[in-house]
């Protein structure tokens, strides 16, 4: 997007928007089956004891325990609270240290450098301009430190999943797909001059006892599912829970009673060059 894109746009508008359907339903449900993701992020950047890790967008909390775990000192912020009040009682049960601030990914009120290593999983990369939050991971990372993400790729489970949501109910217009930062070549763009870019390709993989516990799962506590199934009538609804059923029996690798359906997702470490 480029910044006359960026400036056409009610950016404060989308961002409301936004955070309406992150605040919907329980995103924690669905956040907390992630957690190997923020596990493996952090060994992929290296986090060490005493560092000083910030997740971003870090929605209930996986990388910032995963971090904590580690023994780095951690913030965690979002711009959903009620998220953030979910990662600090994981903190507090498992016996972890964590900060925990309300805070835009687009405006982070931090100093240039003040973190040792930044990080989202599945959270930054549905900002609505890009540039803008790349610029903010790498503008409070130090120079050489790490900046890891876990971002869904277009071609995987939860990209095509989008799909057939945005067929449903299209996005904003102007507003670019989250799904890009997926993207290899979009990542070196992100963070041209900021940071030095490398990619691993790695698979999630949900597990459900069927492909209607999955559909009701997400659909009564995914965010974005949440808000498109309540603006739906009835035969969108029956559309779109037979495509997503569809999906998620095509995908299905389980070999038992019980579905397993790997989902591609980037694991990025972008180390801050300036």
């Amino acid at each position: 997007m480029t910044t006359q894109t960026a400036q056409t746009i009610d950016l404060e508008a989308i961002k409301s928007r936004q955070h309406a359907t992150w605040s919907s339903g329980d995103y924690a449900v669905i956040g907390t089956t992630l957690q190997i993701v923020g596990e493996t992020l952090c060994e992929a950047v290296d986090v060490s004891a005493g560092s000083r890790v910030l997740d971003v967008a870090a929605g209930n909390g996986n990388a910032s325990l995963a971090a904590a775990r580690r023994g780095a000192e951690v913030t965690a912020t979002d711009y959903v609270e009620e998220l953030l009040k979910r990662a600090k009682r994981r903190a507090d049960a498992d016996g972890l240290l964590l900060e925990t601030r309300v805070a835009d990914a687009e405006n982070l009120p931090y100093e240039d450098g003040a973190f040792d290593g930044v990080l989202s999983t599945f959270g930054v990369m549905f900002t609505p301009n890009p540039e803008q939050a790349a610029s903010e991971l790498a503008r409070v990372c130090r120079p050489g430190g790490r900046i890891g993400l876990a971002n869904w790729t277009p071609e995987g489970f939860i990209g095509q999943m989008f799909k057939i949501i945005g067929a449903h109910v299209p996005p904003p217009a102007g507003v670019p797909s989250p799904l890009a930062w997926g993207k290899e070549d979009r990542l070196h763009e992100l963070f041209d001059g900021k940071a030095k870019v490398e990619v691993q390709r790695r698979h999630f993989t949900f597990r459900y006892r069927s492909a209607t516990d999955f559909v009701e799962t997400f659909k009564t506590f995914y965010g974005p599912m949440v808000k498109v199934w309540d603006a739906l009538d009835d035969d969108g609804r029956a559309s779109l829970r037979t495509q997503l059923s569809a999906l998620v029996e095509g995908a299905n690798r389980g070999t038992g009673r019980a579905i397993a359906v790997p989902s591609e997702y980037l694991e990025v470490v972008a180390t801050r060059t300036s």
